[in-house]
């Protein structure tokens, strides 16, 4: 079999997993903003497993066009599915839809018009270096938020979709700057990476497929089914989850600096996993700043509403509370409450 043909088996190959993997999110997921992002990212890679190829080739198509420049903005959505598969507070603006349209209209434009005039590598060094930019967020969101993240399976779930995404999106933007200059398609490399994407096509089909969706998306809470532990292990859990609530109440830890998992499992004497899972799957937190901030918040809304903390201003209250700054704490109190902490003082004063 040629290189040609070979190639192409493997590029539909990519484009069926893809699809099967989008028809899976989309009958289970559409109405969760992760699952969409989900389906739209597959649908992108599909678009990129059509049209990828290295060095600058011929010149592009009127229908080829289009499908290059959804495949270059499928690296905003990677980028958008890792914050919301990752953050359960995330919400799509505005702005993310203009900065997906901007990449997809900036990649068209290269496609058509700057490349045939003669600048395609020029065209090329600019369009994945964008990439490289998406890439870059993607995996610092991954980072960041990797200690907080309570739901052991999707902790290790992500690493390895974005891993292997990030890892082909980089290194195949590396390799088209690289091959920028070269007015051929190479071959060999066209093989190599249309191989490698179809095995990351396939295993992260596979990871997604055997991994819990309830796991991995935020689902309606009537949706969720809690194994009931045995009794010894209730028992053994809810002693855990009392001296757990202790440190909160009492010790009011949720107000020191730099409070993190490993600390509450000291304070504990278990470890980091047990802690976590119990947070997880005893208290229903999904994620660990969601539960520090829960109770944050809650501090903070009787010191609002007491009559002789009128004159405290509320960024007192909120550092008092455990918040580091004023912005974090007035996104938080509104995503709970749904009015600012301003507002709430005034409700609760008018209600006196």
């Amino acid at each position: 079999m040629t290189f040609a043909a070979t190639e192409l088996c493997l590029r539909a190959a990519t484009v069926t997993l893809l699809l099967v993997l989008a028809a899976s999110m989309f009958a289970d997921f559409r109405k969760v903003l992760a699952g969409r992002l989900a389906i739209a990212f597959a649908l992108g890679s599909a678009a990129h497993a059509v049209t990828a190829s290295m060095g600058a080739g011929p010149p592009v198509s009127d229908w080829h066009a289009p499908l290059i420049a959804l495949s270059t903005g499928d690296i905003v959505v990677f980028w958008l599915f890792t914050r919301a598969l990752f953050d359960d507070a995330f919400q799509l603006r505005w702005w993310h839809g203009l900065i997906w349209a901007a990449v997809v209209a900036y990649s068209f434009v290269n496609c058509m018009w700057i490349a045939p005039a003669g600048h395609a590598r020029i065209a090329i060094i600019m369009v994945n270096s964008l990439t490289l930019v998406f890439v870059a967020l993607a995996v610092a969101q991954t980072i960041g938020s990797w200690s907080a993240d309570l739901v052991e399976r999707r902790r290790r779930v992500r690493v390895f979709i974005v891993a292997a995404s990030a890892l082909y999106g980089g290194m195949n933007a590396l390799l088209q700057i690289a091959y920028a200059g070269s007015r051929v398609t190479v071959e060999g490399a066209n093989l190599l990476n249309a191989a490698v994407l179809t095995a990351i096509a396939a295993a992260i089909t596979w990871a997604m497929m055997r991994v819990d969706g309830a796991d991995l998306f935020t689902v309606p809470a009537e949706a969720v089914v809690l194994t009931k532990p045995v009794a010894v292990e209730e028992a053994a859990d809810q002693r855990l989850v009392d001296a757990l609530m202790r440190l909160m109440a009492d010790d009011r830890v949720y107000r020191h600096d730099n409070v993190t998992i490993g600390t509450l499992a000291t304070r504990l004497k278990i470890p980091e996993y047990r802690l976590r899972r119990l947070i997880n799957q005893r208290l229903g937190y999904r994620n660990f700043n969601v539960f520090l901030n829960n109770h944050r918040i809650e501090e903070a809304k009787a010191a609002l509403a007491d009559p002789t903390q009128a004159a405290v201003p509320v960024i007192t209250i909120a550092m008092d509370a455990g918040f580091q700054s004023l912005g974090p704490f007035n996104r938080a109190f509104k995503a709970t409450t749904g009015v600012t902490p301003t507002e709430y003082r005034k409700l609760k004063a008018s209600a006196v």
